[in-house]
């Protein structure tokens, strides 16, 4: 091997603590930012959802058997309607809906067992799923941008931050520089370039640390229980239905990066994520589901050990069940730090699926693939950069639910070719 070619850690490979305290650590830097954000929009505990990501991550690790490499974060597709019933019946009575979303996982899950996977070869072909994950990276590539070259102005309105820009810059070049790097440090690409961004941030004085300094050392969160309400259950536990696209699309990502075929442990896949849900609603957390940050992490360091978000989870669980302090560290990272690592963790997705177009040949003389590909991409990158969604009744389809579901309709109803 030579000085500058990355070492691949499998997914059952294992590395000395050493080596896993900053690896997991990347991992959990990686997912805060998004993990943060929903419960500070849906008006939940920050601190509970970044506990509840490492205890559903521990509890996903469980029941995959420790063979699926995946870390659990918040989930931005149940924002609307935990805020419309937050709004009228209290969020108590939101965190039933999402104990019962949950449910509706591990319900998924069993059907699916019973019925088994082999649908899924026939209903998402190489070409559809390396679409989708065209879709999941450069469908996320308006929120990188926005957190690496937006702020807010004093009327409300986003307006370009040039000093934002450059530490942006600076941070994901320092991110390119690490990747192409050999040996320890091509492994932490990421934690050494939110290190560098972060330090050029406080050159710059865009880090507040005053409420660093007021949280506390030691503190448990504040845990709620849901109040079950069948209204508040009728509005929540539905959306979990699109997660669940949502989620196929990520494990078939996963496989695609690691070399393995898991479509054979999507039940459990599911499972765990509803196993995570539910314990999470019962907490006072949001609903969770596979982070498209972390896939971005595995793609970038080639290390894919299960063993490593073992560390993420426990350090998220430590960081947001018991240390304020370092939550609020954590948090004082600006924006355009995480926004200039995302700019290449978003887009070494969307390469692996033009990657995953290559290996598996896809011929695109052939018709009926060029087709589902462009209308795939299209509509769901256009979908997903405008932050448009369907609405239906109640809930709202995203882009990358819409587009894999049109891309599923394309691929039975298109002729095939005929077998020469």
């Amino acid at each position: 091997m030579s000085a500058h070619e990355r070492e691949v850690i499998g997914v059952d490979d294992r590395v000395s603590v050493g080596r896993a305290i900053p690896l997991g650590i990347q991992h959990m830097m990686s997912m805060f930012g998004s993990t943060v954000l929903v419960p500070v929009l849906t008006g939940l505990n920050p601190n509970v959802a970044i506990m509840c990501s490492g205890i559903g991550t521990i509890c996903y690790l469980l029941v995959t058997r420790n063979k699926i490499p995946s870390y659990l974060g918040s989930s931005f597709a149940f924002i609307s309607p935990i805020l419309a019933v937050g709004a009228t019946q209290g969020l108590d009575a939101a965190m039933s809906g999402v104990v019962v979303a949950g449910l509706v996982f591990l319900a998924v899950s069993g059907i699916i067992r019973l019925v088994g996977t082999g649908w899924l070869d026939r209903l998402l072909p190489p070409v559809l799923v390396a679409s989708v994950m065209v879709v999941i990276g450069v469908g996320l590539a308006a929120t990188a941008a926005d957190m690496a070259f937006m702020t807010t102005d004093d009327a409300g309105a986003s307006v370009f931050y040039g000093t934002g820009a450059i530490v942006a810059f600076v941070t994901l070049a320092a991110a390119v520089v690490f990747s192409s790097m050999g040996g320890i440090v091509g492994t932490v690409p990421v934690l050494l370039a939110i290190i560098v961004g972060y330090l050029v941030s406080l050159a710059l004085g865009l880090v507040d640390f005053a409420p660093v300094a007021e949280a506390a050392w030691i503190g448990l969160p504040q845990v709620s229980m849901p109040r079950f309400d069948p209204g508040a259950i009728a509005l929540v536990a539905p959306v979990a239905v699109v997660v669940v696209i949502e989620h196929i699309g990520h494990l078939l990502a996963v496989g695609e990066i690691v070399g393995k075929d898991y479509r054979e442990m999507l039940p459990r896949s599911l499972a765990g994520d509803g196993i995570s849900t539910v314990i999470s609603g019962f907490l006072g957390g949001p609903p969770t589901t596979t982070y498209a940050e972390n896939i971005g992490v595995m793609s970038v360091t080639r290390v894919y050990s299960t063993q490593i978000f073992w560390y993420a989870a426990g350090f998220a669980l430590v960081v947001g069940g018991f240390c304020p302090k370092l939550a609020a560290l954590i948090q004082s990272i600006p924006s355009p730090v995480m926004g200039g690592v995302s700019l290449l963790l978003f887009g070494l997705i969307a390469s692996n699926g033009l990657r995953m177009l290559v290996s598996n040949r896809v011929d695109f003389d052939v018709n009926r693939n060029l087709m589902i590909a462009s209308v795939v991409i299209i509509l769901g990158v256009g979908m997903e950069t405008s932050g448009i969604s369907i609405p239906l009744g109640d809930y709202t389809l995203p882009g990358m639910a819409t587009s894999t579901l049109v891309g599923i309709l394309m691929n039975l109803v298109l002729p095939r070719p005929k077998e020469s």
